[in-house]
């Protein structure tokens, strides 16, 4: 059923006003007079790495059920990422590199 224009004005009215709340809330926490907390300093050092190791679980819960062409673009695509990240330290590159390489190998090699 397709949404009426006032339907999806509404939708993208919150969604900008939740994403703008979500950009905004640190900043009124933590405005720049205020030192920010250890334990957030914490959470901002260790979670992007937590995130990375669910999401690298998560894509690879299905391998032992795979055929070759879903296994083999998949440990090409981890071991590019991990190679990557060794060689230049930089997250989004090594994340970018393993995104981008899985959907060139899923898309125009293994078919």
């Amino acid at each position: 059923m397709p949404l009426s224009v006032k339907d999806t004005i509404i939708i993208v009215a919150v969604a900008a006003v939740c994403t703008f709340a979500t950009r905004l809330f640190p900043f009124a926490l933590f405005g720049n007079k205020k030192e920010v907390p250890k334990f957030i300093q914490y959470l901002g050092n260790i979670l992007p790495v937590a995130i990375l190791g669910i999401l690298i679980v998560y894509c690879l819960k299905d391998f032992a059920y795979g055929d070759k062409n879903v296994i083999l673009p998949q440990i090409i695509a981890v071991t590019a990422t991990a190679l990557v990240h060794l060689w230049k330290r930089n997250t989004l590159l090594s994340m970018s590199v393993g995104t981008i390489g899985y959907m060139l190998l899923i898309h125009f090699v293994f078919v």
